[in-house]
């Protein structure tokens, strides 16, 4: 009985043994059960991700098909899948050791230094990509940046450094270099805005030199600039607080918003922006402001501005020097080989002066400096002949404005004339000054050096 016993009780031990193991196999089967759903469900949000970069870069390949016209769609569509892996693969946040801004007394050529680090930052970015791209698609990003970028005046961008320096007075060489890295995002989107409007206006030259579009050498899309915006501020600002308000600014450049019904919302959203209030309002979140009554005071000096500056090029357009303003074109515009050659002009057609399109002459080129009579533009020049014109003058208007044709731009041409379209523009001019100095006199909270700085860069401007 004892033995019997003695074999019950080793026998419950070892039951009880089995049992807590097999207790803790359970569990740990629970665990591991557990962690292969959380797997399971990060595969599947990579699986989501890759698909939704899949649906981004064919995308990208169809808008790429539609401008096939240019040539080289192979290129181009390894161009397209670039827009998503430059963003993806942009580090986040600042590396260690931050740029520093060379204050060699030269501030023109201490901010082209920073467009050559930015530059160097995105070919190395596409060439470290995963998977890797061509070996070739690195140099022509290369070439489309130094191409369309660094050139021209650089007033937007240097406008973020000078204006940060005159808010605080002394910045610290790395804040100056990060000014100065924001500075070159305007002046990339200005880029990307200049490539696709020669497009849109067949011009033949900018910036003194072969529009990109017509180059010998169709090296990259230039949808890419736009994307290499996004790319610098990952980079560069990324753990920063002001990375959110920045992206948000660089977005409410949005050209869905224009209205083609007045030329002030035109102005607005054109130029006035990305051209003036962009920079300022870039310094002011780089020096610390947060007072939504100062930007609201900025934003209206510089939509006037801006409005002011769009005046300006309109005239340039018609009367400027092409050697001073670097942008020129033949008479016969390739544009008359795409438009319509019998559609109302939807310009004349809304102030109710119908008319249709006739033929298209080709006369021996020579050089005018711009397109926006011959491309149908609601232009101030266009806007304020009307507003002073006779019927019978309106009558050659309709017959002759939004015409392909030399002798149909110099009728034009003749009736600004009649009107006094030159006279007007610098009486505009001499009230738009005075109005915005009355404007910066207001500005308290902050220094008006920065408003007065760009005024006296733009009043009586001749490119």
């Amino acid at each position: 009985m004892e033995a019997r016993v003695a074999v019950l009780a080793v026998l419950a031990v070892l039951v009880g043994a089995t049992a807590a193991t097999a207790a803790t196999a359970a569990t740990a089967a629970t665990a591991t059960v557990a962690e292969v759903r959380v797997a399971a469900a990060t595969v599947g949000e990579r699986a989501a991700a890759v698909d939704g970069a899949a649906a981004e870069v064919s995308a990208a390949a169809l808008v790429v098909k539609e401008v096939d016209s240019l040539g080289a769609l192979p290129l181009l569509v390894v161009a397209a899948a670039t827009v998503f892996l430059l963003v993806r693969s942009a580090p986040a946040g600042r590396a260690h050791g931050l740029p520093r801004w060379k204050g060699s007394g030269n501030a023109r050529d201490d901010f082209l230094a920073v467009c050559r680090e930015l530059t160097a930052e995105l070919v190395a970015e596409v060439e470290t990509c995963q998977p890797p791209l061509p070996s070739s698609v690195a140099s022509h990003i290369a070439r489309l940046v130094e191409y369309n970028v660094p050139k021209g005046k650089l007033n937007r961008g240097l406008t973020v450094v000078e204006a940060m320096e005159a808010i605080k007075g002394h910045a610290a060489p790395e804040q100056q270099w990060r000014a100065a890295a924001l500075g070159w995002c305007i002046e990339w989107l200005q880029a990307y805005f200049l490539v696709a409007d020669d497009i849109m206006d067949a011009s033949e030259t900018r910036r003194g030199q072969v529009c990109w579009y017509k180059a010998p050498v169709k090296c990259a899309v230039g949808i890419l600039l736009e994307m290499h915006i996004y790319s610098i501020l990952r980079r560069h600002f990324r753990e920063d607080p002001l990375y959110v308000p920045l992206m948000e600014l660089f977005h409410e450049v949005d050209f869905s918003r224009f209205c083609m019904a007045t030329y002030t919302n035109i102005v607005v959203y054109k130029t006035a922006f990305y051209t003036f209030y962009l920079p300022i309002a870039c310094a002011m979140l780089l020096s610390g402001y947060r007072d939504p009554a100062l930007f609201a005071k900025a934003r209206e000096i510089c939509v006037l501005m801006g409005e002011y500056f769009q005046v300006q090029d309109d005239y340039l357009d018609c009367y400027g020097d092409p050697a001073k303003i670097g942008k020129e074109r033949p008479q016969h515009a390739m544009a008359a080989s795409l438009a319509p050659r019998h559609c109302p002009p939807p310009f004349l057609r809304h102030l109710g002066l119908l008319a249709s399109v006739r033929g298209v002459s080709l006369e021996p080129a020579r050089a005018v400096v711009g397109t926006d009579i011959r491309d149908n533009k609601c232009s101030w020049l266009i806007n304020t002949c009307l507003a002073v014109a006779t019927p019978a003058q309106k009558k050659d208007l309709e017959a002759n404005y939004a015409r392909n044709d030399a002798r149909c731009e110099a009728k034009v041409r003749q009736i600004f004339s009649e009107c006094g379209v030159k006279e007007a523009f610098h009486e505009y001019e001499e009230a738009t000054a005075a109005q915005l100095r009355a404007l910066i006199a207001e500005v308290q909270g902050m220094p008006p050096t920065i408003f007065s700085t760009l005024l006296s860069r733009i009043y009586k401007r001749q490119k």
